[in-house]
């Protein structure tokens, strides 16, 4: 029996209702689709254990597999399907078994709820642009809005930001009574009562090298931008990735010359989270090349579906902006928060996770 949770139920879902539907919409930065364009879908492409299997959009659905037509299968059969698992994945919680779904999964060879390991796409669409008279194959990684949102980027030791303190004279009961302040925003508190008593924090560097060089791979100041935005969401009221960015844009800690307008932090901090988006990761080396998937198809609560493809860049970036925020992770166990001592200078690590909003 096929057991899964809310997030890969949704990939099974995301094949029905597309082959239902036999088109894709691209998304705006509001998750609405851009529906002045259109991509008729003309095949899915999905690897199995038992091999790779083609959905060929005609009158119906064709199953081949090698060149070989296995089967063909109404194409209302498939709307009827989406129809009744978008209902059981919002009706379960935790990890569930859907028995009649199963069944048709296995009669179109369907036999597990997420493709292929080896393979880093979750789906592949071969769609015509309409645009350009292409036939781009486009290679996407499933978000579902039906579970729980899912993080950007996960936090580790990998992702900590060290900043020095100082202009302030700390005693040791200083950073006692600092540390202990164990309120429900205890790191901006204590960030806060370092302030108070004349401290300011420059950025150092980050915990690990790898993590730096990758930013400094991505664009040579992401490091220092990337550090103010962090220390911006532990000291404000913003979470949001676009807020803070903004906040950014503002102060322009980093000097840039704004004289015509330019939108430094905004255009960087996009690279950025479109890297992470597509195979950057903190704890390996980075070298640019992005992952087979290049797009993230959205899965959204009522069940549409809209994709963002770096096909259409601008989109994509907008739609990471606008759609992530930063939050906590836990303090103890990424070893962040606290203020410490080390050859008579003082620092303090501050953590970065980034996180869909739904």
């Amino acid at each position: 029996m096929i057991k899964g949770n809310k997030g890969e139920w949704s990939e099974i879902y995301a094949l029905f209702k597309l082959l239902g539907d036999k088109e894709l919409y691209p998304g705006n930065n509001e998750i609405k689709k851009i529906t002045n364009l259109v991509y008729p879908i003309l095949k899915i492409l999905r690897t199995e254990v038992n091999g790779h299997f083609e959905y060929s959009v005609e009158d119906d659905i064709v199953v081949i597999s090698g060149s070989e037509e296995i089967f063909r299968i109404p194409i209302s059969i498939f709307q009827l399907q989406a129809q009744y698992l978008l209902e059981a994945i919002k009706s379960n919680s935790g990890t569930f078994a859907i028995p009649e779904i199963e069944e048709f999964m296995q009669s179109i060879n369907c036999l597990s709820l997420k493709a292929s390991s080896s393979a880093k796409t979750d789906i592949t669409i071969i769609v015509h642009d309409q645009r350009t008279g292409l036939q781009p194959s486009l290679g996407f990684s499933i978000k579902s809005q039906l579970g729980n949102p899912s993080t950007l980027l996960n936090a580790g030791e990998t992702t900590n930001f060290i900043y020095r303190i100082s202009g302030a004279e700390l005693s040791n009961q200083d950073i006692d009574e600092i540390n202990s302040i164990s309120s429900k925003s205890k790191i901006k508190d204590r960030i806060l009562k370092i302030k108070a008593i004349g401290g300011t924090f420059e950025f150092l560097k980050t915990q690990r090298t790898i993590f730096s060089n990758n930013l400094i791979l991505i664009d040579s100041l992401l490091p220092q931008i990337l550090s103010t935005v962090v220390l911006n969401f532990y000291t404000s009221e913003y979470s949001n990735t676009q807020d803070l960015v903004k906040l950014s844009e503002e102060e322009n800690p980093l000097k840039f010359d704004t004289t015509d307008k330019h939108l430094f932090y905004n255009y960087k901090i996009k690279r950025f989270l479109t890297d992470v988006a597509l195979g950057m990761m903190p704890s390996k080396v980075w070298s640019g090349e992005y992952d087979a998937t290049g797009g993230y198809l959205i899965v959204k609560a009522d069940g549409d579906i809209v994709c963002y493809h770096v096909y259409n860049k601008n989109e994509f970036e907008n739609y990471l902006l606008a759609n992530t925020r930063l939050e906590t992770a836990s303090s103890t166990r990424h070893g962040f928060g606290k203020l410490y001592e080390e050859n008579g200078n003082f620092y303090f690590k501050l953590n970065l996770q980034i996180r869909f909003k739904h």
